[in-house]
């Protein structure tokens, strides 16, 4: 099985296809990087621009450069000598518009009959023998149906018509009677779907790649990339959505004869990959929340969690575990209150199971399960202490919970298996894109994959996870920026800097709530850190950002039902910053203050993510400071050629200094090379104590095999403020084994104890490489 080294994500789209990739390889074998990690590419709607909303798995998608521009990327790749990750989505396709997915035309056509009735997870039964479609603004709209050209049309959304169901004339009300679908007002989804989708988008609709000849089908397209030589290995989006994760990738793996794999999986702390999981690793979210944690200061949580409870008015800082338990029976009993009552339909009512009192239990078990799902048996004792600590909440459901248990612990029966399948959901709608806009004293804390009640991680701590790490996942990816990441890395990084600047903090947010007054006291927190992480930005940018954040957060609006007044005030605080000059003032004030110290966190995040055990990704642009927000602002075009032409100055001998962009890329190609050029020197982990007043303050290991003498050395500082305002590093120290080389600076360094002032003189980390 050929690993990579490292990789580089790129979003293939219309504006950025296959073939502009290809052209991009010689830049990326400068840079150093070892493979190449494209977006999903097979077919998908037309003018998506992420192509998780697949449409034809058997082609590749023509507007991202076609069959043709993955063979000329494949091609470039291989004369840089790169090799090729792709990402597919398993669980589900994109159904938005009917005729361009031919599976689902087919469902909707031919109903029960059609070949796609066993690919898609549909409730006939619930739905009277129909698929419901919920694509109409309400009920009544079904007047507003037409029948043209052979197709029953709801202005631009067209469906087809089964055999013999119209002739000239009919009344397209008549027509959409005998059809084998149900179109419905939107609203009905809640509580009336009956086919399973990708957790509350009901335009992707999920497939059973549990059937053999699904998966053979669904899979044929990327079967023939690794016979053809294509493509070396594999990103499954959202496993957790099948219903045999182990099975698939079992026979993925079979199928791409053995090739690297790696799961979109979300770990919650001490949680590890099933040991069934035939697969290399996760995509990195856990090795994200272990890096940030190092550059948040403990000594900021008890002020932070005042300033929160009196934003909050409520006297406390927020109850996460409350909260999280709220905003996932908000769920459960919300958007997706179809799944739930499709659990509910498959227990079989009984004096210990009341139907009335069944959805009730089911859904605050989901709603009490301390991780994402079970693979049962593996996480059996999570499902069961979730029953327990759902009978404790709700102790009125404690007998009906107690009979239920057995039936979710039967992982052969569609009900145990299809729990499992919607936990998950209910988490990441709950959590991710609920909890994580509510819970908002420090935005770095609140990112996908992590656990936002673990405030900060000691460098002790950081040491024994990453032990673990090299131990158990050694060919794990890790990252600090994805295309689903809710702040990129240096928004991220200069946020960290709060957590040493809580007075000046709370000045500024109450300066902003003066002058700029957002009337929800979490959410303004969550804006003003954002804002002033991103910072510089564009009025459009910021302004899309609020909006999503606030209707995600769900407290003074919401996606379906927008509260204009708030929605109002909230634009008028953004609109304050671009055009009210004390706001403008204090903003940039606030930066200045901050952002010394970001550039420091955002080197030192960038050289440990770069150099720690697991298969660094850098997200596309990333080699450059990116002060991105949540997704669509995270997928803006790259301007590849400035970072072209900076690697090529910096490679003929261009200075830079700490607080330059160019740093950033001089410290990105430089571990990137190393690992590619020298891999015998990343083969093992060991700490490095340093000593001295300031020993807290640096991050430091050893990557080397300590039996055959030790190998590359990261040197990082963390908590750079309160260094400086203690002194900075005074007289503390390291020992070296051998003499050493920097590869930032070229500067070289003799064994026995070395000065970190000495060592960190001109950049606030270090990459050290023995002198042979």
């Amino acid at each position: 099985m050929r690993t990579p080294l490292s990789t580089y994500r790129l979003q293939i789209r219309p504006s950025f296809t296959l073939q502009d990739a290809a052209a991009l390889t010689g830049y990326l074998r400068e840079l150093g990087v070892d493979w190449v990690y494209l977006s999903p590419i097979l077919t998908a709607e037309e003018g998506s621009e992420h192509g998780y909303d697949v449409t034809d798995p058997s082609t590749v998608d023509a507007s991202r450069g076609g069959a043709e521009g993955l063979a000329a990327l494949s091609k470039a790749a291989r004369e840089a000598g790169l090799g090729v990750l792709v990402d597919i989505v398993p669980n589900h396709m994109g159904v938005a518009s009917p005729p361009q997915n031919a599976w689902w035309w087919s469902l909707l056509k031919e109903g029960k009959a059609s070949r796609y009735a066993e690919a898609f997870d549909v409730d006939w039964d619930f739905g009277g023998g129909k698929l419901r479609l919920p694509v109409l603004g309400s009920d009544a709209d079904v007047d507003k149906l037409e029948v043209v050209d052979g197709e029953l049309r709801y202005f631009d959304h067209r469906f087809p018509l089964a055999e013999g169901s119209y002739t000239s004339g009919d009344n397209a009300r008549d027509v959409h009677a005998r059809q084998h679908y149900e179109l419905v007002g939107w609203r009905r989804a809640d509580n009336e779907l009956n086919y399973r989708r990708f957790f509350a988008v009901s335009t992707l609709a999920g497939i059973r790649v549990e059937i053999p000849w699904v998966f053979q089908e669904a899979h044929a397209e990327i079967a023939r990339w690794f016979r053809d030589g294509l493509v070396d290995g594999l990103r499954i989006d959202h496993p957790d959505g099948l219903a045999d994760p182990a099975g698939y990738l079992e026979r993925l793996k079979e199928t791409t004869g053995g090739s690297y794999l790696l799961v979109e999986k979300i770990l919650e702390p001490g949680e590890e990959l099933p040991e069934n999981f035939d697969c290399e690793g996760t995509t990195g979210y856990d090795a994200l929340a272990d890096v940030d944690r190092l550059f948040v200061d403990p000594d900021a949580e008890a002020q932070l969690d005042a300033l929160d409870a009196r934003l909050r008015g409520t006297g406390s800082a927020a109850d996460y575990q409350a909260m999280i338990h709220g905003t996932k029976r908000r769920i459960t009993d919300g958007i997706l209150h179809s799944e739930v009552l499709r659990l509910a339909r498959l227990v079989p009512e009984s004096p210990e199971l009341p139907n009335q009192e069944v959805a009730d239990a089911l859904a605050e078990t989901i709603a009490s399960f301390h991780v994402y799902r079970s693979y049962l048996p593996y996480g059996k004792d999570a499902l069961v202490e979730a029953v327990e600590r759902a009978a404790r909440t709700r102790p009125e459901l404690a007998q009906v919970l107690k009979a239920l248990l057995p039936l979710l612990l039967d992982a052969g029966s569609e009900l145990g298996r299809r729990f499992q399948q919607t936990s998950g959901m209910v988490m990441a709608k709950g959590v991710e894109d609920t909890a994580f806009f509510r819970y908002t004293r420090l935005g770095t804390l609140t990112e996908v994959g992590a656990d936002p009640t673990e405030f900060s991680l000691s460098t002790a701590g950081f040491h024994e996870r990453m032990a673990r790490r090299q131990a158990l996942l050694p060919l794990s990816m890790t990252t600090l920026t994805t295309h689903d990441t809710k702040r990129s890395e240096d928004t991220r990084a200069r946020i960290s800097v709060i957590s040493e600047a809580v007075p000046e903090w709370e000045a500024f947010v109450d300066q902003m709530q003066d002058l700029a007054p957002i009337p929800d006291g979490p959410l303004a927190v969550l804006v003003w850190q954002a804002i002033a992480g991103a910072w510089p930005a564009s009025r459009e940018r910021l302004q899309g950002y609020v909006v999503k954040a606030a209707r995600e957060a769900g407290n003074s609006t919401n996606w379906t039902e927008p509260n204009e007044g708030f929605e109002a005030k909230l634009a008028s605080a953004v609109d304050a910053v671009f055009d009210v000059p004390e706001v403008t003032a204090a903003l940039e004030e606030f930066v200045a203050l901050v952002d010394p110290y970001g550039t420091s966190n955002s080197l030192s995040a960038k050289i440990v993510q770069l150099t720690m055990p697991g298969v660094p990704d850098v997200y596309q642009g990333t080699e450059f400071w990116d002060r991105s927000l949540t997704d669509p602002d995270n997928r803006r075009a790259v301007d590849f050629e400035r970072r072209r032409a900076a690697l090529a100055a910096l490679d003929a001998g261009a200075q830079t200094e700490a607080r330059d962009e160019l740093a950033k890329l001089l410290l990105t190609s430089r571990a990137l090379r190393l690992r590619r050029d020298r891999p015998e020197l990343f083969g093992g982990y060991s700490p490095i104590d340093a000593q001295g007043p300031a020993a807290e303050h640096l991050i430091a290991f050893d990557r080397g095999v300590l039996a055959a003498g030790g190998g590359a050395i990261t040197l990082a500082t963390r908590l750079p403020r309160k260094l400086e305002r203690n002194g900075g590093w005074m007289d503390t120290f390291i020992r070296l084994g051998s003499a050493v080389q920097d590869e930032l600076t070229g500067n070289s360094y003799p064994p026995g104890e070395v000065d970190v002032a000495r060592l960190l003189q001109r950049y606030p980390v270090a990459l050290l490489v023995p002198i042979s």
